[in-house]
């Protein structure tokens, strides 16, 4: 757990995912397309990336990727994050945690 505290610490926006996930590419593309820019850690790129797939399941991830984090805090996978944007919560969140400046709702 405290390297996944680590990681996602001083960054607005991070993004556990693997390469070939197809959730994890869809959920990277809707937070890009805010304008924000996600620290991203792809954790079958990393040598130690099993370590933290095993510890986001451990504080609740289900599946494990893609887990985001937004101002330090975890929202949760790709269901959540598509929840948030279908109820245009999602770019508030992004302005708060100071990943984008500002938001128009569309």
């Amino acid at each position: 757990m405290e390297m996944v505290t680590t990681l996602v610490n001083e960054r607005p926006v991070v993004i556990f995912s693997k390469s070939s996930c197809c959730m994890s590419f869809t959920i990277k593309t809707l937070i890009c397309s805010f304008g924000a820019n996600p620290t991203v850690y792809e954790l079958d790129q990393m040598s130690n990336g099993q370590y933290i797939e095993r510890a986001l399941l451990q504080i609740g991830c289900q599946p494990s990727v893609p887990a985001v984090f937004i101002g330090q805090k975890l929202v949760g996978g790709a269901n959540q994050i598509m929840s948030l944007n279908l109820q245009n919560e999602l770019g508030p969140q992004l302005v708060r945690a100071g990943a984008i400046w500002i938001w128009k709702k569309k």
